[in-house]
């Protein structure tokens, strides 16, 4: 009976993972900004909640400080300062911010060298860090 009862919530815990559908993506290829542009970091102003396609959802901290590195096609790329920041469906990746306009449009996956976007983009109140 304790077996059976080990292999069904084994089978369970795996049923559920296998239902978390996977985050889209696509390649991207990332140009790296010069150290001496200007406007290099900024600070979110307010939590900002975002709900992810695949149904999770993650915040970006007030007083959160995010460093931009680059540009892909969809917009500028800011990482993390001092933390990882991560995005969840079928696996966990670690994700860098694309954002357009003052909004979210996506995620940039490092590990993958791909983008993700958000089928909503997200308004983003921030300032720039010296």
């Amino acid at each position: 009976m304790r077996f059976l009862c080990a292999k069904f919530a084994l089978m369970a815990s795996l049923g559920l993972a296998a239902c978390a559908p996977m985050i889209p993506a696509s390649p991207a290829h990332l140009v790296l900004s010069q150290p001496s542009t200007a406007t290099n970091r900024i600070q979110f102003q307010f939590e900002v909640p975002i709900k992810l396609d695949t149904g999770y959802t993650r915040t970006l901290r007030d007083k959160s400080i995010w460093s931009r590195i680059g540009q892909v096609p969809q917009g500028d790329v800011y990482h993390p300062v001092g933390t990882i920041f991560t995005i969840e469906g079928r696996q966990v990746h670690e994700a860098y911010l694309v954002v357009k306009d003052r909004q979210l449009v996506g995620f940039y996956l490092p590990g993958e060298e791909h983008y993700s976007p958000l089928s909503t983009a997200v308004p983003l109140t921030f300032g720039e860090v010296e």
